[in-house]
């Protein structure tokens, strides 16, 4: 059996659309999905009910879910409906296997969100990394990474003069 008929067959069986990045993605609503973007393996998109942004150059591991809604506290009888929330991931943004980005949250461009991490609600500057559970920010994580490698380059191309 090839993909396309695995597609084929697995859309049938469980009404989870194809979509153009794993045929073992499954994407609910209409999330705004940018160029280049990696989507592994048995992750899951959900955008019923609230926008869902994910911005160009993204790589997003296996197992991990974007799930702008949360249903506990009209399971226990605390609301009437489904909560729903806007999520914005930016431009080059890394997602770790097993991760979770929850709704009410906006993560900057050139972020990384480590293996396993619970995201949930807030604004994540630029450059952060974001890890661990409950989630843990050491913002501008990447930039100095990046400056001290913009250095190494310069100082190469010096010696090359």
């Amino acid at each position: 059996m090839n993909q396309e008929e695995f597609q084929k067959l697995f859309t049938q069986l469980t009404d989870i659309p194809a979509n153009p990045y794993h045929p073992l993605v499954w994407i609910g609503g209409e999330p705004e999905i940018g160029e280049n973007v990696y989507i592994g393996g048995m992750s899951e998109i959900y955008a019923k009910g609230a926008k869902v942004i994910i911005g160009d150059n993204c790589d997003i591991a296996s197992f991990v879910s974007i799930n702008c809604s949360d249903s506990h506290y009209k399971c226990i009888g605390l609301a009437e409906d489904v909560e729903r929330n806007e999520i914005v991931i930016e431009n080059n943004v890394y997602i770790g296997t097993h991760s979770f980005i929850g709704g009410g949250v906006h993560i900057g461009h050139h972020s990384v969100v480590g293996a396993g991490t619970i995201v949930r609600r807030g604004i994540y500057p630029p450059y952060s990394l974001i890890i661990g559970n409950p989630a843990v920010v050491k913002p501008e994580y990447y930039s100095r990474k990046m400056r001290r490698r913009t250095e190494q380059h310069e100082n190469m191309e010096e010696d090359r003069k």
